[in-house]
Parts: C-alpha cells; sequence; structure tokens
C-alpha cells in the first residue's frame, strides 16, 4: 500500500478475518498430552513435562499445515518485537520465529541482522554515531550499526521500528513502542503466554551469521544451548525448532541438545557461507537432491526452503511446475517449512499480484493454494491471519 492510502476492502476483510483465525489456531491445537499417532518418527522422548510449557508431544503433534509467523507478526508491527510475537499468538499462530544475533558483551538478541541500522532508531542517538562503521559480513559490505559492537545496557536505550515504512506505512504507527528484546526475555515470555493461554508455544529460532561471529569469539551455539537447558527446551520433544543457513551450525546444535533442528535453503545456486569458508563445492543444488537431503537427514529433521525451490518461477515470475522436493525430501523423513509468505503484490508471484500497486494486496489465497497443495508441511508467514485461513481453506477439502 502507498503512503496515505486507505486500506482496501480485501486487506481490511483479511484484517477482519484476525479474530477468526486466533480461533482457529487455539481449536487445532491438540490438548496438552495428547500423542500424535506418527509422533514416533521425530524421535521424540517421553520423558516428562518440561518448562516450555507443555508435556513433551513434540513437533508431529503440530498441526499441518503448520503456520509460522515470521518474525512475528511483521505484516502488522515492527518485526522481533514482543508486540509482533504476542501479536501472531493472537492471531492464532502455531510457531513463533525468532532469529538470534550476540551483543558485544554476549547476549542474545532477537533481530534478523546484526546491522540495527533500518529496525532500530539508533541513527537518533549522537551518543552512537561514532559506532557507525562499515564491514564485511558473509562476504557483503554493509554501513551502519552492528549489535556487535553494542553491550546489552546500550542496546536496550534504543527503540524499535519498521523495516520497510515504505511498504508498510501503518507498522509505522508502533515505531519507539518497544525494545530489541533479548532470547532470554522472549523464553521467559513463552512461559507466561504458554500458562496464560493453557498450551505449548513453539519458537522457531535461527542463529544468523554463526560462522561470522564465532570468528569474533562470540559462537551463537553454545550461548543458546545453554539457554535451552535453562529454560526446559533442549529435548527431542520440546517446544522449539533450531534452524540456520549454515548446516554446520546445525550440526554443532546436534551435539549440545536434542531439539529439532532445520537446515535453511537459499537459492540453488548458492552457496551456504560455512561452506564458502571451508572450501566446499557443494551449492543448494546439492543440496536438494536424494543424496544431500539424505546428507541433511543425518543431523536434522527438516528443512526451510525458499518458496522457489518447491515451485520455481518463470523469466515472468509466474508460479511453473513444482519439483521433486517435497516428496524427496519427504522420502528421508523431513518436514518442509518453506518460506516466506507475504500478502503484497510485491512479494507475490507475478500471476496472482492484483492492480499496479506492489503494496497492495495480491490474491494472496490462490498463492497460498498452490504452495501447500504441493503437500509442506508448514509455512513460514508476514501475515498469520491470512496463512491460516489458506491452511483452513486446504484441509476442508481433505
Amino acid at each position: 500500500m502507498t503512503q496515505g492510502a486507505q486500506p482496501s476492502p480485501a486487506r481490511r476483510s483479511v484484517l477482519g478475518a484476525a479474530g477468526a483465525a486466533a480461533v482457529l489456531g487455539a481449536a487445532t491445537v491438540l490438548p496438552a498430552g495428547t500423542a500424535h499417532a506418527d509422533e514416533a518418527r521425530g524421535g521424540e522422548n517421553r520423558g516428562g513435562e518440561n518448562r516450555g510449557g507443555g508435556h513433551g508431544r513434540g513437533y508431529r503433534s503440530l498441526p499441518v499445515p503448520t503456520v509460522i509467523a515470521h518474525r512475528g507478526a511483521s505484516g502488522y508491527r515492527p518485526e522481533h518485537t514482543l508486540g509482533s510475537y504476542r501479536h501472531a499468538l493472537d492471531l492464532g499462530a502455531h510457531v513463533i520465529e525468532q532469529d538470534l544475533v550476540p551483543t558485544r558483551d554476549g547476549h542474545l538478541v532477537c533481530r534478523h541482522e546484526n546491522d540495527i541500522t533500518g529496525t532500530t532508531d539508533v541513527a537518533d542517538h549522537p551518543e552512537f554515531a561514532s559506532r557507525k562503521t562499515t564491514k564485511s559480513v558473509d562476504g557483503t559490505s554493509l554501513t551502519g550499526w552492528f549489535t556487535e559492537d553494542f553491550t546489552l545496557a546500550e542496546l536496550k536505550t534504543l527503540r524499535a521500528k519498521e523495516r520497510i515504512p515504505g511498504t508498510r506505512q501503518e507498522n509505522t504507527l508502533y515505531d519507539g513502542r518497544w525494545t530489541i528484546p533479548t532470547f532470554e526475555e522472549v523464553l521467559r515470555w513463552a512461559e507466561e503466554e504458554g500458562r496464560r493461554r493453557g498450551r505449548e508455544i513453539w519458537l522457531h529460532v535461527e542463529t544468523k551469521h554463526p560462522t561470522y561471529f564465532r570468528g569474533l569469539g562470540l559462537g551463537l551455539e553454545e550461548r543458546l544451548a545453554r539457554l535451552l537447558r535453562r529454560y526446559g527446551r533442549h529435548r527431542a520433544h520440546s517446544p522449539v525448532f533450531l534452524q540456520s543457513f549454515e548446516p554446520s551450525s546445525i550440526q554443532r546444535l546436534a551435539k549440545l541438545v536434542d531439539s529439532p533442528r532445520v537446515v535453511l535453503l537459499s537459492g540453488a545456486g548458492s552457496r551456504p557461507w560455512d561452506f564458502v569458508q571451508a572450501g566446499d563445492p557443494r551449492t543448494v543444488a546439492d543440496l536438494v537432491t536424494p543424496a544431500g537431503l539424505r546428507w541433511i537427514a543425518s543431523y536434522a529433521q527438516g528443512i526451510g526452503p525458499t518458496l522457489d525451490l518447491v515451485i520455481p518461477k518463470d523469466a515472468s515470475g509466474r508460479l511453473g511446475t513444482p519439483t521433486a522436493l517435497v516428496r524427496d525430501a519427504h522420502a528421508e523423513g523431513l518436514i518442509l517449512h518453506p518460506y516466506t509468505h507475504r500478502n503484497e503484490n510485491a512479494f507475490l508471484p507475478a500471476d496472482f499480484r492484483r492492480g499496479t500497486d506492489p503494496n497492495a494486496y495480491g490474491d494472496s489465497f490462490g498463492a497460498l493454494k498452490r504452495y501447500l497443495e504441493t503437500g509442506i508441511d508448514g509455512i513460514f508467514s508476514d501475515n498469520t491471519d491470512t496463512a491460516l485461513l489458506a491452511a483452513a481453506d486446504f484441509t476442508a477439502r481433505d
């Protein structure tokens, strides 16, 4: 939507569906202690209740398709804030995503990137003007302010803001309302919400740029594992997924905790940064072959591919024919949580855009129907309510 424009009827109807989606999300969560028939496939340990808010039912008990709130309800609130996470739960999300980066003094905080220039008001703080710098992060040169140059106390003086205000002008209403949360704060919040709502609060936690941070002496995995153990989310049946674009980070986590793990997969021609650093010539195209998926299944329970790996687009940006990825991953016992669904035309395949405004909502339900028909187990979405309604439409036809 362009700045200053009124919400379209289609946009209002989707937003108005939030209450129904919240009811749907609550209704599809199984009662505590109910085991899913194929729970054994996930290797869950039935060893008792954990502090995460449930009774160890494991990831195979989640509704399918699973709706994962991408950075929270980031279509409606500034991403990676407690307000965004809470709104996603209110809408009915099954799982809430966090991305983790460290502070200079070793605390894990929730930001999609360590570059906080676009997601905080740091540029408005003259006391931090000298912290602006240029760095190479995973081979990309970036200029701005970075979490690893701030203590947690310093970061807590900043306020979060909308990352793409031109696209999501309504979200700027909430600029400055929330601080950057630590992951420990999110874990405590999830416990409180679990008690209040009477159900497990599932998290989907990503280690960002793990090789880069390990080179700075700020290894993510050990810090994450300590927090997971402290809050009882380190078991195979705990309500948490651990994810990374670097397979070595997932392999390292597999040695530290038993929580379910997901390898994220970018474009087919790309190489994970840890592969680049180690001289491993494999690309994502190699990892999505049956042999590559078999290798992933030796240390992970799922993959998080870009949606283009599930259904590629043609030269005009329209959806083509689905690949064999879903079939091949399922053959290895892997679940699939592709990313990322968004409602705006700019983010939709060309055949599901409506009108000429890139910020207006397109035929999001039509696109979701195509993706869900491939048999994926879940999907990351900026728009929880839309994804939940699409999932309900899909399962109603089964």
